[in-house]
């Protein structure tokens, strides 16, 4: 059976170590708000992301099927909204609502 101090010593040290752990990301993140390169990705990365999630999306989509005109619509109904409203969240949801109406009965197989 292992000794007193070499089970407190362990567990000093996986408590420093978890603490360590938790403080690095506040500790770092300070000098990060202040650089330009942090708020310039931070600008530019929701439409980055929206793209790729595009491209994700629609990459096997067969343009000449019928069912393809659902995510095309969702897709036309959530880049109206968001030019008319400019709020991304009712866009999301907009085109989300859109798509599973379409599919879940024009679309119905």
């Amino acid at each position: 059976m292992p000794d007193t101090p070499y089970l407190v010593a362990a567990v000093a040290v996986s408590a420093a170590i978890t603490w360590a752990l938790r403080a690095v990301p506040f500790a770092v993140l300070a000098p990060l708000r202040s650089s330009r390169t942090i708020q310039y990705l931070s600008t530019r990365m929701p439409a980055g992301v929206m793209l790729i999630l595009l491209a994700y999306c629609l990459r096997d989509l067969p343009v000449t099927e019928p069912r393809s005109l659902a995510p095309l619509t969702a897709l036309a109904v959530t880049v109206g909204l968001h030019l008319w409203r400019r709020n991304a969240l009712l866009s999301i949801l907009g085109g989300t609502a859109a798509h599973v109406l379409l599919v879940s009965t024009v679309f119905a197989h």
